[in-house]
C-alpha cells in the first residue's frame, strides 16, 4: 500500500471508528494500518497516527 492509500484508509477508519489509528511500516517494507490500541510493533516502525480527537 502506497503512504497515500495508507493515510486515506486511516483517516476514514479513523473518523469511522472514532479511534487513534497507526500508520506502520512493517519488516518486508509495506505499510499497513492499525487501531492504536491494538499495535504492539516496534515503535520505531511507526510512520504516522491519525487522531480523530486532535485539534
Amino acid at each position: 500500500m502506497s503512504l497515500n492509500d495508507a493515510h486515506a484508509f486511516a483517516f476514514s477508519l479513523a473518523t469511522t471508528l472514532m479511534a487513534a489509528i497507526i500508520i506502520f511500516q512493517a519488516g518486508d517494507g509495506t505499510l499497513s494500518v492499525t487501531p492504536a490500541s491494538e499495535y504492539d510493533g516496534d515503535i520505531a516502525a511507526i510512520v504516522q497516527e491519525i487522531d480523530p480527537f486532535a485539534p
